[in-house]
């Protein structure tokens, strides 16, 4: 059921886009192989890539962590609500899909501040019959507006799976730290905190030179170690599940990962590097491609 959100007018979205300037959200469709990007954000990921070869293999991956984790919580755990902050742009698979199928009245609330993942939203909210979604535009420096908003579709009495996937090294320490234990604080008993995120502990040097090329854009790019990344789950005294913080492909690796179509072999090899990345097949992972942590922690 569409928020506010999206009943504004598409002329004031088009003037908040700024193509100008590279956007996480917008460069994290390039590595997915989304067409909702400008060519700054291609830039910016094929500067990255340039980086770091493989490194389409750390975004790949922290997408499918999300899609094992969110089956868990549903299949396993039971849970049947979560709130998805820096959703980002809608992609096979999103959060209701997989919560969908395995529980139809599962309920779903994305939240973006980026006014090309709002203009898309309504894709975000394809709910099957018994389940519901919304999207909230938001800022996730603003956690008490999106818990406002979210308890219109989500019941806090109930457990909330509450994700942050790949966000919070766009945010510095003094801000992230404080704005994940506000949000957890406001979750029910039950609840869950599934997180990801970027470090440079497993492989520094392809990282560093990723970073580089995020910060010359203008982005923050904060690179934890896993004791940092431990630290939102000890902070908000989350227990953490097993396997606890470790490289996302090894989070109950399931061999799973989608393997995109093929096209024909002239046409990929006509592509240009960045192209071809949203046909690869990320199965082929090694320790040395990755550089995300993941884990999930519950609330007691």
């Amino acid at each position: 059921m569409p928020g506010d959100a999206l009943s504004q007018d598409p002329a004031e979205l088009r003037r908040r886009i700024d193509t100008t300037k590279a956007h996480p959200a917008r460069v994290y469709d390039v590595f997915l192989g989304g067409k909702d990007n400008y060519p700054v954000d291609r830039a910016a990921a094929a500067a990255a890539l340039a980086a770091n070869p493989r490194g389409y293999l750390d975004v790949r991956h922290n997408r499918d962590f999300l899609r094992r984790a969110v089956g868990t919580l549903a299949r396993e755990d039971g849970i049947r609500q979560f709130l998805d902050i820096g959703t980002g742009l809608p992609t096979a698979e999103n959060v209701h899909q997989i919560a969908q199928r395995i529980i139809p009245d599962s309920r779903v609330v994305y939240v973006d501040n980026d006014p090309v993942v709002l203009a898309h939203a309504r894709a975000l909210l394809t709910s099957g019959p018994e389940g519901r979604t919304d999207y909230i535009d938001a800022d996730f420096k603003n956690p008490a507006h999106i818990l406002e908003q979210a308890a219109k579709t989500l019941d806090f009495d109930q457990p909330v799976a509450l994700c942050l996937v790949a966000i919070l090294h766009f945010v510095e320490d003094e801000e992230a730290y404080p704005i994940v234990r506000e949000l957890v604080d406001s979750l029910p008993a039950g609840s869950r905190l599934v997180l990801s995120h970027l470090t440079e502990d497993l492989n520094p040097e392809n990282i560093r030179a990723v970073q580089r090329t995020y910060t010359e854009r203008g982005f923050t790019f904060v690179l934890r170690s896993r004791a940092e990344v431990e630290r939102f789950f000890a902070e908000s005294a989350l227990e953490l599940a097993e396997p606890g913080v470790v490289p996302a492909h090894h989070w109950r690796a399931d061999n799973a990962a989608p393997v995109p179509e093929q096209p024909e072999a002239s046409y990929l090899a006509a592509l240009d590097d960045i192209e071809k990345v949203r046909y690869a097949d990320i199965n082929d992972v090694t320790d040395a491609d990755i550089n995300v942590y993941a884990g999930v922690g519950n609330k007691a």
